[in-house]
């Protein structure tokens, strides 16, 4: 019985990973400019988000992973998995839906799957903490909270960059992002601007959502200037980047990238500012 625990350990992990890809992925899987983007994206962009979408999976690992990891290279393990688990689960899905069939060419095949692998990988490492609440383990909990507080400074900038990536993502292949730029005003943008910077700091240090941790020693203004500042430009920066990566800032003038930035920075900040609850 003893021997077998491991096993059983694994086998439910395995089932809750393929529960949270498909939770976390489905919206993405159900939506039709997702069947097309990894169509028309360009290969080389394709790889390099495949490629930041992993080191993220690395670094969350250590927060409350696919499973417990005690070091780098096991941290890179729990991210393959996530990211297979979310590539089973996605041919499944769409296979299920019949958009993937014998007929598909392959190029087509790779692309629409390893795009929407990426929600479903995302699902599959946080399964555990979202499913369960946690481990049945008490001190695993305060194992990753410690975690979560020896990263510093950097690391819970980087937990708002995954924040950020993951709810930016979920909207950023719809046309709704261009088509809300473009019936704002300029004075719109620019309070959307303010409303994104101000509940990004009210969801982290005003709300107290579980794992909002308020830093030590740290007043109201250098809380904005420490935290709040950094994790809007970082949410403004993973909206653009995420632009770019779907050819939605090519051949745009500048002022229109910049409009669809702050649309798309709107849902990226409350994304970095849920970043602890969600991980």
């Amino acid at each position: 019985m003893t021997a077998l625990r491991p096993n059983l350990d694994f086998a439910y992990s395995l089932a809750r990973a393929f529960g949270g890809a498909i939770i976390f992925g489905l919206p993405l899987l159900m939506t039709m400019e997702m069947w097309s983007i990894g169509l028309y994206v360009h290969p080389l962009r394709l790889l390099l988000f495949i490629a930041a979408n992993f080191v993220v999976l690395v670094f969350l690992s250590r927060f409350g992973g696919f499973e417990r990891t005690a070091n780098l290279r096991e941290d890179m393990l729990d991210a393959f998995a996530a990211y297979a688990v979310g590539m089973i689960s996605s041919v499944a899905i769409l296979c299920l839906f019949g958009l993937l069939s014998r007929g598909t060419a392959l190029d087509e095949l790779v692309g629409m799957v390893a795009i929407q692998a990426v929600p479903g990988s995302f699902g599959a490492m946080i399964a555990r903490k979202q499913l369960t609440g946690g481990d049945p383990d008490e001190g695993e909990d305060e194992d990753e909270a410690k975690a979560a507080r020896s990263a510093g400074y950097a690391g819970q900038l980087f937990l708002m960059l995954a924040g950020a990536l993951f709810l930016a993502f979920n909207v950023a292949p719809t046309e709704e992002m261009i088509l809300i730029a473009y019936k704002m005003n300029p004075w719109q943008i620019l309070l959307l601007m303010l409303a994104s910077m101000l509940l990004l700091h009210i969801l982290v240090f005003a709300v107290g959502f579980a794992g909002q941790e308020e830093p030590e020693g740290f007043g109201i203004v250098r809380r904005f200037l420490l935290f709040t500042v950094p994790g809007y430009a970082i949410a403004l920066a993973v909206s653009f980047y995420v632009l770019w990566t779907f050819g939605r800032v090519d051949g745009n003038a500048f002022a229109v990238i910049a409009e669809t930035m702050v649309v798309l920075g709107f849902p990226a900040a409350i994304g970095a500012a849920i970043a602890r609850l969600v991980v």
